[in-house]
C-alpha cells in the first residue's frame, strides 16, 4: 500500500481534487480523519470524519491510537487513527489523505518513499480568501484566521515532494492525477 498525501491551506481545493481523483480508477481510498469539532451541514460520522469529543480524542492520544495528530488550532484536534491504515490495507487499496500541512509532513517523515506528499497551492492569498468567503461555511473570524495561517503554510510548500498550483481546478486535477499515476507504478 502507498500513501498519497494532499495538504493545502483551507480553501485551496484539495477536497475537490480528492473527490475527482476517487473517480479515476486509481484504487485510492480516502483516509477518514478524526477531529473534535462539530460536523458541518451534511457531514456524517465515519464518512467525512470520525467526530470525537475532546475527551475521546485525548483518550485516544493516551492510548497511542493515532499515526499522527495535531492541535491545529487551540483545542481543535485532528488526527489519523492507526485503524484507518489497517482498514484500507486490508481492502488492497492505496490511501489518500486530505490533511493539514504539519500532519502531511509528519506522515511523509514516517513513511518516506512509501508516501507521496503533494502541496495544493492557491494562485494567491487573495484568491484563497475569495474562495473561503464564497463557500460560506466559516465566520469572519475563522476566515481571517485561516487566511493568516495560509500565508505561513504556503511558505512550507517547498518541503513537499511536488507543488500543484490550483488556478484552474480541471488542470489541477489532471496534474495531480498524472503525478499520482507515476508514483503508483514505481
Amino acid at each position: 500500500m502507498k500513501l498519497i498525501i494532499l495538504s493545502a491551506p483551507s480553501g485551496a481545493g484539495k477536497s475537490t481534487i480528492i473527490n475527482a481523483l476517487m473517480q479515476k480508477g486509481l484504487k485510492l481510498e480516502f483516509s477518514i480523519s478524526a477531529c473534535n469539532r462539530a460536523p458541518r451541514t451534511g457531514e456524517k460520522h465515519a464518512v467525512d470524519y470520525y467526530f470525537l469529543s475532546t475527551k475521546e480524542f485525548q483518550s485516544k492520544i493516551k492510548q497511542d491510537a493515532f499515526i499522527e495528530w495535531e492541535e491545529v488550532y487551540e483545542n481543535h484536534y485532528y488526527g489519523t487513527l492507526k485503524s484507518e491504515l489497517e482498514r484500507v490495507e486490508n481492502r488492497g487499496n492505496h490511501m489518500i489523505f486530505d490533511i493539514d500541512i504539519a500532519g502531511g509532513l509528519n506522515l511523509k517523515k514516517q513513511f518516506g518513499e512509501q508516501a507521496l506528499a503533494l502541496f495544493i497551492m492557491p494562485p494567491s492569498v487573495e484568491e484563497l480568501e475569495r474562495r473561503l468567503r464564497n463557500r460560506a461555511t466559516d465566520s469572519e473570524e475563522n476566515i481571517l484566521k485561516r487566511v493568516a495561517k495560509a500565508e505561513k503554510e504556503m511558505a512550507q510548500s517547498k518541503l513537499f515532494d511536488k507543488i500543484i498550483i490550483n488556478e484552474n481546478i480541471d488542470q489541477a486535477i489532471n496534474d495531480t492525477e498524472k503525478v499520482i499515476r507515476e508514483f503508483l507504478i514505481q
